[in-house]
């Protein structure tokens, strides 16, 4: 499922046009963005949990030469799967 056919069915089940579906979507995902970015995690109980992971600085290897290379430590984020959300799934 892309964003497209997200705000379709948005539209549908919820019984509004598609243009305040697209709306809500797109406000929704910058209302995570800005909290993830705030360092805030976003939990929407029995779906799951958004998060920011810090990851370390690590050496790795260049595949086509093979000489090491500096990777620097960067933040990532993350999304750990609510009990409910691994039930449906399972």
């Amino acid at each position: 499922m892309n964003k497209a056919e997200l705000i379709e069915a948005v539209a549908e089940g919820a019984d509004i046009s598609k243009a305040a579906a697209s709306r809500a979507v797109d406000t929704m995902l910058d209302t995570i963005t800005g909290a993830l970015t705030k360092g805030d995690q976003v939990t929407l109980v029995g779906f799951g949990t958004f998060s920011v992971r810090d990851r370390a600085a690590r050496t790795g290897r260049n595949p086509k030469t093979g000489e090491p290379i500096h990777i620097p430590a960067a933040k990532s984020p993350g999304f750990k799967a609510g009990k409910a959300l691994k039930d449906a799934v399972n």
